[in-house]
């Protein structure tokens, strides 16, 4: 298990590397960085002024050590529209797209895992075909279309429910059914796809064949095998949900970091956009990390893969 786990940290590591590469090479994609900086009314000897105080006329490789250097200590540079250091901009918004995405992730989860138990348990019954229909138009819905939805009907005609803002519980209720809808068709498609060919096998036969309960079957020996890649698509759900909550944030006004990226990427602040993206990324590798180690544990077989 040691082993395993080395290995794949180290794996990690090296894609954190390359997204860190990736992420200040768009510093030097969108042109000259000390140009738009300056603005369009600058003279050649204010960009150049601007490039000497930014050291952007050193070699790429040098500045790119020291930028890596400063964001494995938790500094990203100034934001160019804020003022303000690109860490604490980051830091003050970050606690809301991770409540959020905490609690899409769960409601995605608990609805979603119990779904496709159910429909496995009963193929082609109404439970399975109302299941399915829900997948079905979790795909083909729009997350702002939804959203609007959800705020026409819970806000402005029933007024239960706050359309934005994030004082308090209440006003995540409906960006978390929101983004969790988003994640819950593929969750529960993989749950009975793998319900479904656990069922069929020999040893589910022989646990029935000896007595054991239909609780016990369903909960203690096929669902511990079938949950295996929910695990793993629900690390890669996750992430996404950090990194796509632009649409949700925008729409309920949660002024997260989803909404500062789209805020920054307006602005072409890209010392926020690059952090963001470093951020965001690291996040998916240490969520797809812990569910290759959860996973390695549930199936001792993956250890030697």
């Amino acid at each position: 298990m040691i082993k395993f786990i080395l290995k794949r940290l180290g794996l990690a590591l090296l894609v954190a590397l390359t997204v860190s590469a990736i992420s200040f090479s768009l510093l030097f994609m969108s042109g000259d960085p000390a140009a738009a900086i300056a603005g369009e009314t600058a003279s050649g000897e204010d960009i150049e002024a601007i490039r000497r105080i930014y050291g952007f006329d050193r070699p790429v490789l040098v500045q790119y050590w020291e930028w890596l250097l400063g964001a494995l200590q938790g500094n990203f540079g100034e934001s160019y529209y804020f003022k303000l250091p690109v860490a604490d901009l980051i830091a003050e918004r970050l606690s809301i797209t991770m409540t959020l995405g905490v609690c899409g992730i769960t409601f995605a989860l608990v609805t979603a895992v119990p779904l496709g138990v159910a429909a496995a348990m009963r193929p082609n019954s109404l439970i399975d075909r109302a299941a399915l229909l829900l997948s079905v138009m979790g795909q083909a819905m729009p997350s702002f279309w939804f959203g609007l939805i959800l705020i026409v009907i819970f806000s402005i005609q029933l007024g239960l429910l706050p359309p934005s803002g994030s004082s308090t519980p209440i006003h995540f209720i409906m960006p978390t059914i929101v983004l969790g809808y988003y994640a819950m068709p593929a969750i529960m498609r993989l749950t009975r796809a793998g319900m479904l060919e656990v069922l069929s096998s020999d040893y589910i036969r022989t646990a029935r064949a000896k007595g054991a309960s239909e609780v016990r079957v369903m909960f203690r020996h096929a669902l511990r095998n079938a949950i295996i890649p929910v695990v793993s698509l629900a690390a890669v759900q996750m992430g996404f949900m950090l990194g796509g909550s632009i649409v949700v944030e925008s729409i309920f006004a949660l002024h997260g970091a989803g909404y500062l990226a789209w805020e920054s990427i307006g602005r072409n602040d890209l010392p926020t956009v690059q952090a963001l993206i470093l951020v965001f990324s690291g996040f998916y590798i240490v969520f797809t990390f812990l569910a290759d180690v959860l996973n390695a544990w549930l199936d001792p077989r993956m250890r030697t893969a």
